[in-house]
């Protein structure tokens, strides 16, 4: 079978020949997944980015990208602009950046028809409202992007590359930020999509949709493609030892962790009688909640089911419908910080990130030397400071961000999908890094996740939403 996609010795360099992607070569086929996992910042995007010719314009390829043995990167970007979503379909990164504000999740499937095939208007908002119901979003046709959870803006832009129905489809992360029962939902459509014929290059940190989509896959790290192969044979026996360590550090495969020894700890926020809708909808009601010091809270709940909201209301980011809330006398707003699920939204876009860290330690007085060491701890580099929140992965802003928090020594953190964009190991060295700040200074963390089996690694307390909170190692002695 002749290959849709061949990329040969793809090399991308800076402007000033930094090299960020070095001989990277594999075909993707028709009608076989093709999956690019590693950890974050290795440069997988960057390959995506280059096929899909949507590179920043300062950095250089070279090499070759044969589609239907034309070689993209000898043609003039108009030609290839003229290719996305007729040849090309791109499921981006970052939804929140990809959608447009000022119009509804049904405006915005159906404008894809009406640009690529020149459907007539009706008939484009039916085909769109059939596509975005499979998808779970039949009551939300009418919604803006801003009134959507991040894992609801993720389906509506997976609805607007699917409808395009290119030879070629590029997912960049598609299950990030969706629980798990979403995320099979994903791989179905994708595999649906490879049943038709389509070619599927998919970028993901997320090994269970890796299993999933089957076909064939490419592990990259620092810029390399380190190994290559049929995806089954190498979930059972990876060659390489970077890839050993990736399976190893999915939560799964964690040891089970000690039960604490009890004691009495201090209430950093405590609510009772939660309620909480936004207009006809409906999230929690009557939810009692206490978050001490040095404890773990996780909340656990489908996309689009409060969990945010709730962790905004006990942060006092977001009033309460009805309910009380009470925090210490002493404590400072400050001392109560989020980490954003989607991390652009979350930095100026125009300010380099070491300007954005100076002015905080400007700010409060703090000691350069607390950064270097979380950047340390994080795997970060000092040099990407230099950079604006654009030039950079989304694993790599999602880190920073969390070193930001980190530096204002909060009494309680509230952690939204903080290692949702993060490949195993880095998500691995995260939560270590986030339980040591809870271990060694007593924070009390709140953590959104869709991950069960990270839930049940660490949590000290475990929401469910319309539950009350429960024990979490009691859970696990019921079962």
């Amino acid at each position: 079978m002749s290959a849709l996609i061949e990329i040969e010795q793809l090399t991308i360099k800076t402007a000033d020949g930094r090299p960020l992607v070095t001989d990277v070569s594999f075909s993707i086929h028709a009608g076989e997944p093709f999956c690019l996992v590693g950890e974050t910042g290795s440069g997988k995007s960057l390959v995506m980015h280059a096929l899909m010719g949507s590179l920043p314009d300062e950095l250089r390829c070279s090499g070759q990208i044969r589609y239907q043995k034309e070689n993209l990167l000898a043609l003039p970007a108009a030609q290839r602009r003229a290719f996305w979503g007729r040849r090309f379909a791109l499921l981006p990164q970052e939804p929140w950046l990809a959608l447009d504000p000022t119009m509804t999740v049904l405006d915005q499937v159906a404008e894809v028809l009406l640009a690529l095939e020149g459907m007539p208007l009706g008939q484009a908002r039916k085909l769109a409202t059939t596509e975005l119901s499979v998808l779970g979003l039949g009551d939300n046709l009418l919604s803006y992007p801003f009134e959507l959870s991040g894992g609801m803006a993720q389906r509506v832009s997976i609805a607007m590359a699917r409808i395009a129905a290119s030879p070629l489809l590029l997912a960049d992360e598609p299950t990030k930020g969706l629980d798990k029962a979403l995320c099979q939902t994903v791989a179905d459509l994708l595999l649906t999509e490879a049943d038709a014929g389509r070619g599927l290059l998919v970028i993901t940190h997320d090994l269970d949709l890796v299993a999933a989509l089957g076909g064939r896959l490419g592990v990259m790290r620092d810029g390399r493609l380190l190994e290559s192969g049929v995806t089954e044979p190498w979930l059972k026996a990876p060659t390489q030892p970077y890839s050993r360590e990736l399976i190893a550090a999915m939560p799964q495969h964690w040891p089970r962790p000690q039960t604490k020894v009890s004691a009495q700890r201090s209430e950093v926020v405590q609510a009772q009688g939660l309620s909480k809708s936004f207009g006809d909808r409906h999230l929690f009601s009557d939810l009692d909640v206490t978050l001490r010091e040095g404890e773990v809270t996780v909340v656990l709940g489908p996309s689009g089911s409060g969990k945010s909201t709730l962790g905004n209301v006990l942060t006092g980011l977001l009033p309460a419908d009805a309910g009380q809330l009470i925090w210490p006398e002493s404590a400072s707003p400050l001392k109560y910080q989020k980490i954003y699920q989607d991390p652009p939204a979350a930095f100026i876009a125009h300010q380099t990130l070491r300007q954005s860290f100076d002015d905080l330690l400007a700010l409060h007085g703090l000691e350069p030397a607390r950064l270097n060491h979380l950047l340390s701890e994080l795997g970060l580099a000092e040099a990407l400071l230099e950079r604006r929140p654009s030039g950079i992965s989304g694993g790599e802003l999602q880190r920073l961000a969390i070193a930001r928090a980190l530096l204002l020594e909060p009494v309680m953190l509230f952690a939204d999908e903080a290692t949702s964009r993060l490949d195993p190991v880095s998500q691995k060295k995260v939560i270590e890094l986030l339980l040591a700040e809870v271990a060694e200074r007593g924070l009390a963390l709140l953590l959104v996740t869709h991950d069960p089996a990270l839930a049940e690694r660490i949590a000290d307390q475990l929401i469910r939403l319309d539950q009350q909170p429960t024990d979490a190692a009691a859970q696990q002695q019921a079962a």
